[in-house]
């Protein structure tokens, strides 16, 4: 079971300046173990009037914004639909796991076919993403010794070898441990977590350090094995819709 923040995320919606098409929450409580001071990670597409698109100013594509609602950390990025879609094209496994999120806030016709889409720019290089961001984030746990980015390195490996073998973006680490090969103590580290979203990790780093080499080492052989094409089969499909939804603003 996802658990939602216990926040009423409408009202943020309500209060951007184009219209949005879909806004999930994404960040720790997507993955599974959010912290009771986790901050709640909204995501979501923007649609851009068609004027900003052809004039000489450049358009306003991404926008972002981090405040304080109600005694919560709140982080906003909404992308314009050209953008977002375009960033599903290049194999971004993070842009996938927001557009299908469960943890939806506010959805449109759009978001549903938006997704239904999405299986369509799935492929097996995908694995490169998630091989990559793993990478990013061990460094970190092996620079600072934390229970944040050692949880974020098996979550994306896990997802990206349930991804090769089975063709579905899920981002949810409890749920994985039932289809995956984990490591067992990773519960463990998802109740610490629990407790305290910034602290050290309490773990024998021998023998995480082996458990991630390894699960590279089954990530490769997923993407090596895996069903998923070469490359998008979407592409057309995709900016048909990007056209139709500009148009129909």
């Amino acid at each position: 079971m996802i658990d939602a923040p216990d926040i009423d995320l409408a009202p943020v919606v309500a209060e951007q300046p184009f219209p949005v098409l879909f806004a999930t929450v994404s960040g720790a409580h997507l993955y599974g173990f959010p912290s009771s001071d986790s901050d709640v990670d909204l995501r979501g597409v923007h649609l851009l009037p068609a004027a900003d698109l052809v004039g000489l100013r450049e358009p306003e594509e991404t926008r972002s914004r981090m405040w304080d609602r109600d005694g919560v950390e709140m982080d906003l990025v909404t992308h314009d639909l050209r953008k977002f879609v375009r960033l599903m094209l290049r194999r971004n496994g993070y842009v996938l796991e927001q557009l299908l999120s469960p943890l939806v806030v506010h959805t449109t016709e759009a978001h549903r076919e938006l997704a239904a889409l999405a299986p369509g720019v799935l492929t097996s290089h995908h694995a490169h993403h998630y091989r990559g961001f793993a990478g990013t984030q061990w460094r970190l746990f092996e620079k600072s010794g934390e229970l944040k980015p050692l949880l974020y390195t098996l979550r994306v490996l896990l997802t990206g070898i349930h991804l090769m073998r089975s063709g579905e973006v899920q981002a949810h680490l409890p749920t994985l441990l039932g289809q995956v090969e984990a490591p067992a103590y990773v519960p463990e580290l998802i109740a610490a977590k629990a407790d305290r979203e910034h602290g050290s990790a309490d773990v024998d780093h021998a023998r995480v350090r082996a458990d991630v080499e390894r699960l590279h080492g089954v990530l490769d052989e997923a993407q090596a094995a895996s069903a998923l094409p070469a490359a998008p089969t979407a592409y057309d499909a995709l900016h048909d819709f990007v056209v139709r939804a500009r148009l129909e603003g």
